[in-house]
């Protein structure tokens, strides 16, 4: 028998090999997810602040002994018209009950009970593009005219919104430094646990000759086909996961209200790929440097 040959028949598949398959498969299934999550994330965090990043809310409260009245209306009116006034603002408008309402129903259901709250005044005002807005000169206008109104240019839910998204990126990030510390160790282990059921091929190509480059060189192979593979078919569930998460809106099954739709886009999609690769060449790298090491213990 050849080098080659007896290199290429060092590890055989084998039932042995299935229990190694099935936990690079699910490391893989969990690596993507993370991954997915974390896309999901940072596309639904830079469409927030993309939403919010122009635009201002004006709330006209409601007094401490006032209800909903002729001076809310009048307040409503004053503020629009400092609005309008402003240089920059592209379109200001008072929101209708109806919207108002319709905003705090995901909150807070849609029963008789939330219709008779005394909710405050909502005016929309959209900055145009480029412009630059005064905001502390247009506050103090806003009050001047309106004295119970309140001027939000959403900063600070931009500013959660995206420390929110950084902290799901990143825990998605040590996820994934995990899972490719768990993948390695379970190859190791596997690599370790082969040479020792293949000790008599290994002793007798080290007697033919054979480098210990060479040796590492078949179980590299093996075990890198294998965490290919396995990875492949882990990445391609999680794959089918959030595709089938998608087609719920198309089932007429509506998402969690205030909580992204937990799916990816087709162009999204081939990110997965990197798991399967990163598997591969995990495992390549751990067969490699397990069976060196291991070889200078025994020669």
């Amino acid at each position: 028998m050849s080098l080659r040959g007896a290199a290429n028949s060092i590890l055989p598949r084998e039932k042995g090999a299935a229990p190694l398959d099935v936990v690079i498969a699910v490391m893989a299934f969990l690596a993507a997810l993370a991954l997915g999550a974390s896309l999901i994330a940072e596309r639904t965090a830079l469409g927030w602040r993309a939403g919010l990043s122009d635009r201002l809310t004006v709330q006209i409260l409601l007094s401490a002994h006032g209800a909903p009245g002729p001076g809310l209306d009048t307040e409503s009116a004053a503020a629009l018209s400092v609005l309008q006034a402003t240089p920059g603002i592209a379109h200001a408008a008072v929101l209708s009950e109806q919207d108002t309402l319709a905003l705090v129903q995901p909150w807070l259901g849609a029963d008789s009970l939330v219709a008779e709250l005394p909710l405050p005044r909502l005016i929309d005002a959209t900055i145009a593009p480029g412009a630059e807005v005064d905001l502390p000169s247009l506050a103090r206008r806003l009050k001047q005219a309106a004295p119970d109104s309140l001027l939000d240019d959403h900063a600070r839910w931009i500013a959660r919104l995206k420390g929110l998204a950084d902290a799901i990126t990143w825990s998605a990030y040590g996820i994934l430094l995990l899972i490719a510390i768990a993948t390695a160790a379970a190859v190791s282990f596997a690599t370790r646990a082969g040479l020792e059921a293949h000790h008599e091929m290994v002793a007798l190509l080290h007697q033919m000759g054979a480098h210990a480059n060479f040796i590492a060189r078949a179980f590299e192979r093996h075990y890198f086909v294998s965490a290919l593979g396995a990875a492949a078919v882990g990445a391609a569930l999680a794959a089918v996961l959030f595709l089938a998460a998608g087609g719920l809106e198309f089932a007429g099954i509506e998402a969690v209200p205030f909580l992204p739709p937990l799916a990816l886009r087709l162009t999204e999609v081939p990110w997965l790929l990197a798991v399967p690769a990163v598997s591969g060449l995990i495992a390549l790298a751990t067969a490699r440097l397990s069976v060196l090491a291991a070889l200078r213990e025994i020669y």
